[in-house]
């Protein structure tokens, strides 16, 4: 089975997961002072380890909740976060994600991102463009920071950092058309690659928050750098993403001290 396929197959096999699992009471444990994991988080991560180590064997897998699955020896790495926004799901905000990246010796090679609420399917294969729902979608065309809407998020340490998030919100604020900041970092990359978000930044994200996303944006012709212009890795503090168009503006303003 193709790795297309077997994307598809996780969705298919724990949408009802997630969707059922919104509408009971959640078991919630916290990782951290804001950190937060459900039962549902568990059980569509294991759903999904399941199906790539059944079709895809000599595959390596990391996932939010479980890390690397083995040690990592192969060329493929699918990269998993089974509930993106789970501080949302806990609290019956309808905004989460699944979200699924593929990566072929370090290179993204494969994403998709699932908004099971929307029933929103976000899908991208390096070299073939991005999709919503079997649609091409493309970055939006605006081209002044001030006509944009931006998209962002707060790491977890914001209570110890909130100083640095802040001045950087209000810097933007004050240049940008609108900010919105709905908490799950894979949606907000794609709202920017069909064109519902001009640009995205946020610090201190891990690979399963971004991995998909990324060659979401890219191959619908964004943008994806770290502070300093240069093509984003998981090790970078800051992504700064965009349409390619008002990138330079954010950088500028990012890049301030």
């Amino acid at each position: 089975m193709s790795y297309w396929d077997t994307a598809i197959r996780c969705v298919e096999e724990v949408k009802g997961i997630l969707l059922s699992g919104f509408h009971e009471e959640k078991i919630i444990e916290h990782k951290g002072e804001v950190d937060l994991v459900t039962s549902v988080d568990k059980a569509v991560e294991e759903k999904v380890i399941d199906i790539i180590t059944v079709e895809h064997p000599d595959h390596d897998i990391m996932a939010e909740e479980s890390g690397l699955t083995k040690e990592s020896k192969g060329d493929y790495l699918w990269i998993i976060d089974p509930l993106d926004g789970t501080t949302n799901y806990a609290h019956n905000f309808p905004h989460f994600s699944l979200s699924i990246g593929l990566e072929y010796k370090g290179e993204k090679v494969f994403g998709l991102v699932y908004q099971p609420i929307a029933d929103e399917l976000f899908i991208a294969e390096k070299g073939s463009g991005a999709f919503l729902n079997d649609r091409r979608i493309t970055v939006s065309r605006v081209s002044q920071l001030s006509q944009s809407l931006l998209g962002t998020g707060f790491p977890y340490d914001r209570q110890r950092n909130a100083e640095l998030y802040t001045t950087e919100l209000k810097t933007l604020m004050e240049k940008a058309q609108g900010i919105r900041r709905p908490g799950v970092a894979s949606l907000d990359l794609c709202y920017l690659a069909c064109g519902r978000y001009d640009g995205f930044w946020e610090r201190k994200l891990h690979p399963w928050d971004v991995a998909a996303g990324i060659l979401i944006v890219k191959e619908a012709g964004g943008m994806v750098t770290n502070q300093t212009g240069a093509d984003f890795h998981y090790s970078d503090e800051l992504i700064i993403a965009s349409n390619g168009l008002i990138h330079h503006e954010m950088l500028n303003i990012l890049n301030k001290p």
